[in-house]
């Protein structure tokens, strides 16, 4: 069927107050199913998980129900599925077990193109250890980070090569398939940063070839919530710090304290969703999941790229306005800057039309730096299943009433 973007909007209440929303990239509005989801989950007679009760019962099938289900979305193995507080927690708490592997002489790899997540802890963690970092450079111009580049950075000493999938501040997607080859030839572990990836375009992990690979619900159309995924084997190598009545098995070694049921179940409302964005009455049983996925998620894309084809040459043929979105594979996220405005200017001036496009570095810091935009950015806009042409009209009407 075709997508039915008028019918996708009626499931998301926020749309009602009448903006046009760019800011998907930050996170994305929220449909009716996930919040209902979420309050039913938490008003249900529920406990902690178990098997006598029927509220330890329905606990229980409420995390296995989403490991399933980020899976299917994920291509990965639900044994592996972790869940946290954001990606960003996860990245700390689980790197910090990694990390005591490391020492003196080991050598981590990072790029200039990541959100600050998938950078700043491997520093960090790097220095604890005595470990060396070794950084890679984009193409400021082109925004691409060649698999070349980051090949010459790679010794038999490497430990960890960190990467993005999709950048979340210009949406570059690195060939990530042929980075993990590069990895895995020195025997380094390849950690993705798959938060802007996944909101996107169709994930296949292990396809790919990522060890670790994180993303975050909230960008999904799902709540606040980060999740992890890895091979199960890899997992039971890492020895976190835990509680000690706490369980050793995996994934639930890396889950700190309970877990939070009414945003798991949300965030399986959120996947069901996305299976059936490109025909809203198919049926999404655990069985089908998963080839759902795949065809609705490419029928988003292609949604996507549609309102791009408007968007972008439109944008570009702006006076005044920089496009450093120029990467051959991206996402639908445009960073731009208008001659003579601050960016926190445009983007007030945008609000006040009723035009939802945020502004800043949105923690690729160092991808703004690179840039030569300094800590201040650029604005950013975003498409997301719920985006459509008048959105996109709004958009650029508002930005010629501003310069």
């Amino acid at each position: 069927m075709a997508y039915d973007v008028a019918r996708i909007r009626s499931h998301f209440p926020s749309l009602a107050e009448g903006a046009a929303h760019f800011d998907g990239p930050g996170g994305s509005q929220v449909p009716d199913v996930v919040g209902e989801a979420v309050a039913r989950t938490l008003t249900s007679a529920i406990s902690n998980r178990g098997t006598v009760t029927a509220s330890e019962r329905r606990a229980e099938q409420v995390v296995t129900e989403c490991r399933a289900a980020v899976a299917d979305l994920l291509g990965a193995d639900p044994r592996g599925v972790v869940f946290g507080r954001s990606a960003t927690a996860l990245t700390y708490d689980v790197g910090r077990a990694l990390a005591a592997q490391w020492g003196p002489g080991d050598e981590v790899v990072v790029t200039r193109l990541d959100h600050d997540a998938n950078i700043r802890p491997w520093v960090q963690l790097a220095a604890a250890a005595g470990a060396s970092v070794r950084w890679v450079d984009f193409d400021p111009e082109t925004g691409e980070l060649p698999t070349a580049a980051v090949e010459e950075a790679l010794t038999p000493r490497t430990r960890l090569v960190a990467t993005t999938a999709a950048a979340n501040l210009i949406g570059t997607r690195p060939d990530t398939a042929a980075i993990s080859r590069a990895a895995h030839a020195v025997g380094a572990v390849h950690w993705v940063d798959g938060v802007h990836a996944t909101a996107h375009v169709p994930v296949d992990v292990e396809a790919v070839g990522a060890d670790v690979w994180t993303c975050s619900p909230y960008k999904f159309l799902g709540p606040h919530c980060g999740v992890l995924a890895a091979d199960p084997g890899w997992l039971e190598t890492l020895h976190p710090d835990k509680l000690l009545p706490s369980p050793e098995v995996v994934p639930e070694r890396f889950e700190l304290g309970t877990l939070p049921y009414e945003l798991m179940a949300g965030t399986t409302a959120a996947v069901d969703l996305l299976a059936r964005l490109d025909d809203l009455d198919a049926p999404v049983t655990p069985e089908n999941r998963r080839a759902r996925l795949r065809a609705s998620v490419a029928a988003l894309e292609e949604h996507e790229e549609r309102l791009l084809g408007v968007l972008e040459p439109a944008l570009r043929d702006r006076p005044g306005v920089r496009v450093f979105s120029n990467a051959a594979r991206r996402t639908p996220t445009l960073l731009f800057t208008l001659a003579g405005h601050d960016p926190q200017e445009v983007r007030r001036a945008l609000a006040a039309r009723g035009v939802n496009a945020p502004a800043g570095s949105f923690y690729a810091v160092e991808c703004s730096r690179h840039l030569g935009l300094g800590d201040a950015g650029g604005v950013r806009v975003g498409l997301a299943p719920y985006t459509d042409a008048e959105d996109v009209d709004r958009l650029l009407t508002a930005l010629d009433a501003t310069g």
